[in-house]
């Protein structure tokens, strides 16, 4: 019971933490409202779920073996997050009735988690790091992979809420502006770091 409690505020931390998901989903959430942000938010998630399988079936492993694989991920991540920053910068302010539709969709957070160095890291730390069932490898790893994604849901939840009510308080142009060009910032520091390490 005590390594579950350890798993699970691990995986808070490592998940719930700043980064390229979390603060893309807060930016979203801040630029274009929780309501249009879902759909990116589910996109993110479904992501997600196809890294934690890439990385508890060991075929992550696999794929970063193949020479220039790594690079050649790293730079497509940047690429896209430096789109979705600009986008995020660039939204209109809520109050604004134009730009239907410009809002991130899922498939663009499905990539976005596909192509995150942290998602892989985070996911590969804590299936090798824990062992939750002991004597069933397959049990074990269903198990992490369960937990995984509901505490990923939740967490995603708290960031898309987060950044919508930050833009309700701040309905002003230039309060609006301030805040997309703050996380566009931040989304584009969480990479830099990610990609570094």
């Amino acid at each position: 019971m005590e390594t579950l409690g350890t798993f699970i505020l691990a995986a808070l931390a490592l998940t719930g933490s700043p980064g390229p998901n979390t603060l893309s989903m807060a930016g979203v959430g801040a630029a274009f409202g929780r309501r249009r942000g879902f759909r990116y938010m589910v996109g993110l998630n479904i992501g997600m779920a196809a890294v934690i399988t890439v990385v508890g079936t060991g075929v992550s492993g696999l794929l970063f073996a193949v020479p220039g694989a790594a690079p050649v991920i790293s730079v497509m991540a940047g690429a896209y997050f430096v789109v979705l920053a600009y986008r995020i910068a660039t939204a209109p302010a809520l109050t604004d009735t134009g730009a239907p539709g410009s809002e991130p969709k899922w498939y663009e957070g499905t990539f976005l988690s596909l192509v995150n160095p942290k998602a892989y890291a985070a996911m590969a730390a804590l299936f090798s790091g824990f062992v939750l069932i002991d004597d069933d490898p397959a049990a074990d790893g269903i198990l992490k992979a369960a937990l995984l994604m509901a505490m990923i849901i939740f967490v995603n939840v708290c960031w898309l809420y987060a950044g919508s009510l930050l833009t309700r308080v701040m309905r002003h142009e230039r309060a609006h502006r301030a805040i997309n060009l703050t996380f566009a910032g931040l989304l584009i520091a969480s990479v830099a770091v990610a990609i570094m390490l």
